[in-house]
């Protein structure tokens, strides 16, 4: 293969070869799950840390590796999972993964000492990171085309709504403990059981194994680093365009809830909680308008819509004093930021080369993760330069995000107008 220009950043021909319409059903509510209940338990992690920090009697900052090496170990469990699901199939891989992440959350919960819990949640992350790029793969090549945009949105808004899950369980601390939430947040592993009874596999991977394994070599057989060498310019642009999408959610939701709106809003906690709940749910609103959107105007043209829509409403959500402006703006903006990502992974998929479809999602979204994993780091260093608050940090990081998204996603319209 040789190395292609710019104009490798295409989207590429996704056959339509789904299952049928009942079991297509079942491949978008699995796959919805499975993100919703690993967002769920990695959310769970960050509302206890206060709480696993007194349990081992170590300060809040030893704790907070946690969620650093999950974050870390992200961009390997895609690329381990992803590569093991474009051979072995989208199925077993779906669910080995949720039954590991499930055991490894169970384990948690059971962890004697802070050693042995960070190395758990180094764990984690590989499976945390794998899920999505494969989950991605299988609802994509599974449902109809005219079906894409809209399951899109659905498996997207999984995050949320896991996000709104663990808020809602975080209420069962009193009874329950820190551990017991760990436990609870096992019971992720029921959702692979009801993958493995109703979901089949990728009809799209079957129908390209059954033709490699009648025409011999093929791009398949191919080492990730050639195929990776071949679409070296559709590699750098899915890096950075997802690097810039997480830049807007992390930027968004990282520090507005307990430090912007607590500590320098000086919002009360009931009110916050509120806050969080109504945001989640424009956010799970968001990515399902945005994704039927995208099946209407074309992927790219849905994710500008929305990155667009997001600049104007930044000083709404930061500047206002008044709880119930700052609540409109939250609701509006993360309406529109989800709303972005709700196309993603319909958008992902059809870039993607076919051989490396469950790789290649998974992975640029996972490395642009890692690239904005140091988000709330930049935002509190450029507050305190500026001695103005976080307000201004918070649009910067957001508003900085959706323009580039804005930017490359048009580039990329304008020179290759996307075919659904």
């Amino acid at each position: 293969m040789t190395e292609p220009s710019f104009s490798s950043v295409t989207p590429s021909t996704l056959p339509d070869q789904s299952v049928d319409k009942a079991t297509a059903r079942h491949v978008v509510l699995a796959s919805f799950l499975a993100w919703m209940l690993d967002a769920c338990d990695f959310f769970i992690v960050l509302f206890t840390l206060d709480d696993v920090a007194r349990s081992f009697n170590v300060s809040l900052q030893s704790v907070l590796l946690a969620p650093t090496l999950t974050l870390m170990t992200r961009p390997l469990g895609a690329f381990l999972c992803g590569r093991a699901a474009d051979k072995y199939g989208r199925k077993p891989v779906l669910i080995l993964t949720i039954i590991i992440y499930s055991l490894i959350e169970l384990a948690s919960a059971f962890a004697p000492t802070l050693v042995i819990f960070l190395a758990l949640r180094t764990l984690f992350g590989i499976a945390l990171g794998g899920e999505w790029g494969v989950g991605t793969s299988l609802i994509m090549e599974s449902v109809p085309k005219s079906w894409r945009g809209t399951a899109s949105g659905i498996l997207q808004a999984g995050y949320p709504a896991g996000y709104l899950l663990a808020s809602l369980v975080f209420l069962l601390l009193p009874v329950l403990g820190w551990r017991g939430l760990f436990v609870l947040g096992s019971g992720a592993i029921f959702s692979a059981l009801y993958i493995w009874l109703r979901v089949p596999e990728s009809p799209d991977w079957l129908a390209r194994q059954k033709a490699d394994t009648q025409h011999g070599q093929a791009e398949a057989h191919l080492g990730l680093l050639a195929i990776i060498k071949g679409n070296a310019a559709l590699c750098v642009f899915a890096v950075v365009l997802m690097a810039a999408f997480n830049f807007m959610s992390h930027g968004s939701q990282d520090l507005y809830p307990k430090v912007f709106l607590a500590l320098e809003r000086h919002v009360p906690p009931t009110s916050i909680t509120t806050v969080v709940v109504l945001y989640n749910l424009a956010a799970i609103a968001g990515g399902l308008f945005f994704g039927f959107l995208s099946q209407k105007i074309g992927r790219q043209y849905a994710i500008i819509f929305a990155a667009a829509l997001t600049l104007p409403l930044l000083p709404l959500w930061t500047l206002p004093h008044s709880l119930l402006w700052l609540g409109l703006g939250a609701v509006c903006i993360q309406f529109c930021i989800q709303g972005a990502w709700g196309v993603v992974p319909a958008y992902l998929s059809e870039l993607s080369p076919p051989s490396v479809r469950a790789t290649f999602p998974g992975l640029a979204y996972q490395c642009g993760n890692l690239i904005a994993a140091s988000n709330a780091l930049l935002q509190t260093w450029f507050a305190t330069q500026l001695g103005m608050g976080l307000a201004p940090a918070l649009m910067l990081a957001v508003g900085g995000g959706a323009v580039v998204v804005l930017v490359l996603t048009l580039l990329n319209a304008r020179l290759y107008p996307q075919r659904i």
